[in-house]
């Protein structure tokens, strides 16, 4: 292990007690059980490194798998089962009106998360990475000190080298009240009740996920939204396709417009708003879901007694090899900054546990893509057209509508678009985004040429199936350069 270490290295983990302490002794320490966590201890015990694993949850996974991006994605795919039968009717197929079972429809959702869970314990064990629950705190450069969920003493677990993973927790409001029908993203995947009126605070990815399942259950939704659009990191005209298909779903997007007193009361939660958009009177709701941006967990870990620095806002400044300050310790994840994803954080802990394993690994990734898994699905990787005007990076694009392509037309999904930009001097691709059904998984390849550094005939000469709906980013690129002969020629 790396020579700065206070004391002699470790063989593999052992269990003693010091001063009435149990101590648990190892070589990696990884604070923090979702997917960068548990990504960085699987690496680092098979490159043969002793590490224990803590978190505060008795599941492996973190937020993501347990209440996050994975029981939403489960809700979010019945949802669409549910739209997509009720579409067909215009194609001659009718069903009856959906009977919805809200409990059965939880249980479904939590069996689905169990079984990643479960999986994921079975890994830990088969890899012998020791998992502690309970909530760490940093006692020194090489202690932390583990509070037992159940009341028990705490445990002290000693390292050579960590990784911190604490992630990030659903930011508040400060005048919001406490109450059972006022949720974050959590409480809404509980699906306590269906309400018959649903506010949705924050008009970001999350909140209209949430906001998509709500609304197809039944409830009628209003979202409001400080800025001057919804999904900010999205294009606009992204954005306004799934707007247009969904404006039946709100009854109002209060754009520029915010929340200033919320009221809890008998018969529902009163809120009042101001802004450009703010009804003149209070309007009363069943259910009010905060959706109003995350907020990384550094200020809860004591790091700063192990020597790590952490910015005013909780965050952790990490070097390429996703090094902190303190030699000895690494930061990935929703902890060290934007974007807060975990396909992000699973590969910076992959770079970490090698780093902490003696390698030398850098995270250098070219994109890190974005999706919001909405109905129509928007996802974008690389250099947006927002991103580039605000840079003044020169590029030009090519958008391919999905009103040309024949498997948008048999879907009947015939609404979307996709589009890439290119430098218009090397004519390399610079990013790429798509609306549409299964834009989350189209958009796989874009992420692909990005790294690869191709051009617009790589992509353009690179032989898809047909008819799929992949096809649409082979003739974006053949759009770009002038060749593509599903479009009108350009004029002359």
């Amino acid at each position: 292990m790396t020579a700065q270490n206070a004391f002699s290295p470790i063989a593999g983990t052992a269990e003693f007690t010091a001063d009435g302490e149990t101590v648990l002794a190892c070589q990696l320490l990884v604070l923090g059980a979702g997917p960068g966590g548990y990504s960085a201890a699987f690496r680092a015990s098979d490159l043969g490194i002793a590490t224990v694993l803590v978190d505060q949850r008795p599941t492996l996974g973190g937020v993501c798998l347990n209440v996050g991006c994975i029981p939403s994605k489960a809700l979010l795919h019945t949802m669409a089962v549910v739209d997509a039968a009720n579409a067909l009717s215009a194609q001659g197929i009718a069903f009856g009106a959906p009977q919805i079972d809200a409990t059965k429809l939880a249980a479904h959702k939590d069996a689905v998360v169990k079984k990643l869970t479960d999986g994921l314990a079975a890994m830990a064990k088969a890899r012998k990475v020791r998992v502690i629950q309970g909530t760490g705190r940093f006692r020194d450069p090489h202690h932390l000190e583990v509070a037992a969920a159940d009341g028990d003493a705490p445990k002290i677990v000693r390292f050579e080298s960590a990784i911190i993973a604490a992630g990030s927790e659903a930011a508040t409001l400060p005048f919001v009240p406490s109450d059972p029908r006022i949720v974050d993203s959590t409480g809404a995947l509980e699906l306590r009740a269906v309400p018959k009126k649903m506010l949705v605070l924050g008009g970001g990815i999350i909140g209209l996920e949430m906001a998509t399942v709500y609304s197809v259950l039944g409830a009628r939704v209003d979202v409001v939204e400080m800025l001057d659009g919804l999904m900010p990191g999205a294009d606009r005209d992204l954005v306004a396709v799934w707007q247009k298909m969904n404006a039946s779903r709100f009854d109002r997007i209060m754009l520029k417009t915010k929340a200033v007193a919320i009221d809890a009361k008998l018969d529902g939660i009163h809120v009042e708003f101001a802004g450009e958009a703010a009804p003149e009177q209070p309007q009363r709701y069943d259910l009010i879901l905060v959706a109003v941006g995350r907020q990384p967990n550094g200020k809860r870990i004591a790091a700063e007694k192990a020597g790590v620095d952490i910015s005013d806002k909780g965050f952790i400044a990490v070097d390429r090899q996703m090094r902190t300050n303190a030699h000895h310790i690494y930061a990935i994840g929703d902890i060290v900054g934007e974007p807060m994803l975990a396909h992000k954080a699973v590969h910076q802990g992959h770079v970490a546990a090698e780093n902490a394993a003696g390698g030398k690994s850098f995270f250098d990734a070219r994109q890190i893509p974005s999706v919001a898994y909405t109905d129509p699905e928007i996802a974008w990787t690389g250099l947006t057209e927002q991103d580039a005007k605000a840079r003044n990076v020169a590029f030009k694009k090519a958008v391919f509508p999905w009103v040309a392509s024949g498997r948008a037309l048999a879907n009947g999904r015939a609404e979307g678009l996709t589009k890439l930009l290119f430098d218009p001097e090397t004519h390399r691709l610079l990013g790429g985004a798509i609306v549409g059904t299964h834009a989350g998984d189209l958009i796989a390849e874009i992420c692909l040429g990005l790294e690869l550094g191709a051009d617009a005939t790589d992509i353009g000469r690179t032989i898809l199936p047909h008819p799929t709906l992949s096809e649409t980013i082979g003739m974006s690129a053949e759009a770009f350069e002038g060749v593509c002969t599903d479009l009108l020629p350009a004029s002359r």
